[in-house]
């Protein structure tokens, strides 16, 4: 049993040894120090072995019960268009009413929006308004208690 929230990280990070041991260490980091229990898609479930038939759907559906069993997402969102495996994540956290927070600090532009720095529909799982507070562009900014992740691991404390 968890005393604090969990907290599922949709990332594309884990595809690369170099960024495993960079951006998606710095991010778990500082989602623990936070309070969140991270559930990290590679560490979790890439363990299974590639060598039989049917690894693939195992992982996924490992995915998706994680994604379902979780209190929260995380995602990771760089690129234009963001990671395929994340937005699907994304879609199944915010068609489960889940909490979601959005992290690019990925500087492009990939929208037709004048509000949203990217598709719409990355967003429909935000407030209209004050979407801002579950937007993250840096590592730095995850601990700021005035953003809606501080605030929502906040409640798991009262």
């Amino acid at each position: 049993m968890t005393l604090g929230k969990t907290l599922y990280l949709a990332n594309p990070y884990g595809f690369s040894a170099q960024q495993r041991e960079g951006p998606l260490a710095a991010l778990v980091s500082a989602l623990e120090a936070a309070g969140a229990e991270v559930w990290e898609p590679f560490v979790r479930n890439n363990q299974i072995d590639r060598t039989g038939s049917g690894w693939a759907y195992r992982i996924g559906q490992a995915d998706l019960r994680d994604v379902r069993d979780s209190d929260g997402l995380f995602a990771v969102v760089n690129g234009c268009p963001p990671d395929e495996g994340v937005m699907v994540e994304l879609g199944m956290a915010i068609a489960w009413e889940k909490p979601v927070f959005l992290f690019r600090d990925d500087f492009r532009r990939c929208t037709d929006s004048e509000v949203y720095p990217l598709n719409l529909m990355l967003f429909a799982g935000l407030p209209e308004v004050g979407w801002e507070a579950h937007w993250y562009g840096s590592v730095e900014e995850i601990a700021h208690p005035g953003k809606a992740l501080a605030r929502w691991l906040g409640d798991a404390a009262a």
